[in-house]
C-alpha cells in the first residue's frame, strides 16, 4: 500500500507539472498544507517528492511558499510565459501585481483568470480580501481551492486576492486607501486581462469581511478614496459583497460575549485605529460600515456563526437590519453554534448561487436563514 501511495505522488506531482491533471498546482499546494498555514514544511510534502524541498525553498527559510511553489512548477512546464505566472487547464495565475504604484510588497494583488474567457462577454470578478485582525494574514489565503480558485472553475468569473498595509506598518484608514487603490486598479485593467468593469463583487473574512463591507458601502466616499495609485479616474464601487464574519460596529463589538476585550488598548480594532477605540469615537465610526450605509450600497450576504468567539454574531445582524431600512438588499446566513469560520461547502451552495443571482441574475435570491453548524 504504501508503495501505490508513493507512485500515486509522484503520478499526481508530474500530471499536475505538465499541465494534464485536473487539479491546479494552487490546489495541490493546499492538499499538501496539512496545517494550512499556508506554507509547506519538507515533512508534509509527498515522501517521494520530499529530496526537491531545497530546490523550491529559494529564500533558503524551511518552508516553501505558494509562490516559491508555483515558481518551481512554471519552471517545469514548457510553456511556461513568466517566472510569476503559472498555468493550469482551468486558470491562468499572475502573482504580485502592484496596484498602488509602489515596491509596498503588501500593495500587490494576484489574478486568477479563467482560460478560453469570452472577449464579447467577459465574466465578472470577485476580489478576495484576506483576514487576520488587520494585523496579519496575506493574500495568499484567496488562493485556497474554495475560496476564489472555486468560482474560476466554474468559467463564469475571474477572480484577484489582494494585500493591504496591516495596523503594525500604518493605521486606519490606510487599509481602506489601499483596498480602494486595488479595486480602482482592476476596474482600470479589465480591457488588458479580460474581466468585466462593471461586475465586481468581493468576498472577505473577518478583518476581510470588515473591509468588503466598508467597500460595499463607501463606492461614493470621496473622504476614503485615498490618491494612490494611477488610476483616480476611476470608481471603487462594486456590486456585490460577501461578508464572512466582519465587525460592522466598532464601539459596540464589547456589547457581547467574546474572548476579546475590544476596548483595550491592545484589541485589534484599537491597534487598526491607532488609540483605544472608545477613546477614539469618530475615528472608530468612520472604520464602521454600519455607520456610512446608504441606499445606494451594493447588494451583501452575511454569514455568521452564533457562537462566534472573536466577532460577536450580533455585528452582522445590526448591519444587516441598517442595510434593510435603506432598500439594500441584504440577506443573513446565521450558522447555529457556529463559530469563526465557515464551512468549505458554502461556495458552492450560497456563495456562488448569490454571485450568480447578483451579477447574472439567474436563479432565485437566497433568503435569511438561520443553519444548524455540523462541527
Amino acid at each position: 500500500m504504501r508503495f501505490f501511495g508513493l507512485l500515486r505522488d509522484s503520478i499526481f506531482l508530474f500530471a499536475t507539472t505538465i499541465g494534464i491533471c485536473g487539479v491546479t498546482d494552487v490546489e495541490l499546494f493546499h492538499q499538501w498544507d496539512r496545517n494550512q498555514d499556508n506554507l509547506l514544511i519538507q515533512s508534509e510534502l509527498p515522501p517521494s517528492i520530499q529530496k526537491n524541498f531545497n530546490r523550491v525553498d529559494v529564500n533558503q527559510d524551511k518552508t516553501i511558499s505558494l509562490k516559491e511553489h508555483l515558481q518551481f512548477l512554471s519552471k517545469k512546464t514548457k510553456n511556461s510565459k513568466s517566472k510569476n505566472e503559472s498555468e493550469s487547464i482551468y486558470s491562468t495565475i499572475l502573482l504580485d501585481l502592484p496596484y498602488a504604484s509602489s515596491k509596498n510588497p503588501r500593495q500587490k494583488l494576484d489574478l486568477i483568470l479563467p482560460k478560453n474567457r469570452d472577449t464579447k462577454n467577459p465574466p465578472p470578478l470577485v476580489v478576495w480580501i484576506h483576514g487576520g485582525g488587520w494585523k496579519s494574514g496575506n493574500k495568499k489565503t484567496g488562493h485556497s481551492p474554495n475560496r476564489i480558485p472555486a468560482l474560476v472553475k466554474t468559467g463564469r468569473y475571474a477572480g484577484a486576492t489582494i494585500g493591504y498595509r496591516l495596523s503594525g506598518e500604518a493605521n486606519w484608514p490606510a487599509q481602506i486607501y489601499d483596498c480602494k487603490a486595488a479595486i480602482r486598479w482592476l476596474r482600470a485593467n479589465a480591457g488588458k486581462f479580460g474581466y468585466d468593469p462593471t461586475r465586481i463583487a468581493l468576498w472577505g473574512s473577518s478583518a476581510g469581511g470588515h473591509l468588503v463591507s466598508m467597500l460595499g458601502t463607501t463606492g461614493r466616499n470621496k473622504e476614503l478614496e485615498g490618491t494612490l495609485g494611477n488610476h483616480l479616474d476611476q470608481s471603487s464601487h462594486v456590486q456585490a459583497v460577501v461578508n464572512y464574519y466582519g465587525p460592522s460596529a466598532l464601539l459596540q463589538m464589547n456589547d457581547h460575549p467574546s474572548k476579546i476585550d475590544h476596548n483595550a488598548p491592545g484589541s485589534p480594532e484599537s491597534q487598526l485605529i491607532g488609540a483605544p477605540i472608545q477613546q477614539s469615537k469618530k475615528k472608530a465610526r468612520q472604520a464602521s460600515p454600519l455607520h456610512h450605509v446608504t441606499a445606494d450600497d451594493a447588494s451583501i450576504i452575511h454569514f455568521h456563526g452564533t457562537d462566534d468567539p472573536l466577532v460577536p454574531a450580533h455585528q452582522s445582524t445590526l448591519f444587516h437590519r441598517a442595510l434593510k431600512d435603506k432598500g439594500v438588499p441584504s440577506t443573513l446566513i446565521t450558522l447555529q453554534g457556529g463559530g469563526h469560520s465557515m464551512p468549505s461547502t458554502f461556495t458552492q451552495s450560497k456563495v456562488i448561487p448569490f454571485l450568480d443571482f447578483i451579477l447574472y441574475q439567474k436563479g432565485t435570491p437566497l433568503s435569511d436563514q438561520t443553519i444548524p453548524s455540523n462541527n
